[in-house]
């Protein structure tokens, strides 16, 4: 009988590449997810290979009972971007604050053995120190940041108190094939992408000399299913390269023009993950380096034609919405 494991979010960009892995490894997956940012169409190619469930995971329903005989659970079900969390801040929590307090309760009731909570870096909010390790301040910025953090939170109180068996891995900047083009506060990757396949010039924040600690997709997935396997309990890991490359370089790499877009404020100068300890202790290490990755990508390009092409006009109209609440 195959071992039964649930995967929130499975639609999305992260979680879709996370399904096809567990569907090649055998695994019998179950997808929770309600399509409110994921696509059908990122498990069109494996959909008869798996059970999907179109749910919300903040509210309580007839899902649940898809977690009993599950042995895993993998939580990365969660609204993203800044602004928008700034503008709407309930739902931000009913879906990243409630939707892993239902996870972490029902998950315990059914027995899982563990939950593998996709966490977020920016719980570190602007590091003092570089790289950033695990124990480092914790200053989240925005809504967003903080309902991520409060998840994390939630699951290590239910290990500490019922012994809900729980690994989080903070994930810095991940990019990769179906990486999402909505939203022009985040993925940028995707925007990227896009405007490179419309013939748009790249829209740089900033001077583009502000770098970042991009993480091919399939490597982060690896670390998911290798803290699924591990014996860690109760473990917080970073997700990252190890490694940071400006953004300017990532123009040069993907090839083409670009213009430059006022500074948003609240961003950090640089992510910069340290990873010693999951290299410890899972013996995992990112594969793909950044040039690898973006080859794979410009091989790939049909999949953003599929989605919006943000201009440099729209781009810096939303943008403004930065200096609105983040001055």
């Amino acid at each position: 009988m195959k071992t039964k494991i649930i995967v929130t979010g499975g639609a999305g960009f992260i979680g879709c590449n996370l399904v096809e892995k567990l569907v090649k490894k055998k695994y019998n997956v179950v997808v929770l997810d309600n399509l409110s940012t994921g696509r059908l169409e990122n498990l069109s190619h494996i959909k008869k290979k798996i059970t999907f469930i179109n749910c919300d995971i903040s509210k309580e329903g007839n899902w649940i009972k898809n977690l009993k005989n599950a042995k895993y659970v993998f939580h990365l079900a969660a609204l993203a971007d800044i602004v928008p969390s700034i503008e709407n801040p309930d739902e931000y929590y009913q879906s990243n604050v409630n939707g892993t307090y239902i996870i972490a309760k029902y998950s315990l009731k059914y027995k899982i053995k563990k939950v593998i909570y996709s966490a977020s870096s920016s719980c570190y909010g602007v590091p003092k120190k570089y790289p950033t390790i695990e124990d480092s301040e914790l200053s989240p910025k925005y809504p967003y940041a903080l309902t991520k953090l409060m998840g994390e939170q939630i699951l290590m109180h239910w290990n500490k108190v019922y012994k809900l068996n729980v690994v989080s891995l903070r994930l810095f900047n991940v990019y990769g094939l179906k990486s999402r083009t909505s939203g022009t506060y985040g993925a940028m990757f995707g925007v990227f992408l896009a405007q490179k396949i419309s013939s748009k010039p790249f829209t740089v924040v900033g001077d583009g000399n502000q770098t970042r600690d991009f993480t091919y997709v399939t490597d982060v997935v690896n670390a998911m299913i290798k803290a699924c396997r591990s014996r860690a309990k109760n473990k917080i890991y970073n997700v990252g390269s190890g490694k940071t490359i400006s953004v300017n370089k990532i123009v040069e790499l993907l090839g083409g023009k670009k213009i430059y877009i006022p500074k948003r404020p609240g961003e950090p100068d640089c992510t910069f993950a340290d990873i010693n300890k999951i290299k410890k202790d899972l013996k995992w290490k990112p594969k793909i380096s950044i040039e690898e990755g973006i080859k794979r990508l410009i091989k790939n390009l049909d999949y953003w034609k599929k989605g919006p092409v943000w201009t440099p006009s729209s781009i810096k109209k939303e943008t403004k919405s930065w200096y609105k609440y983040l001055k």
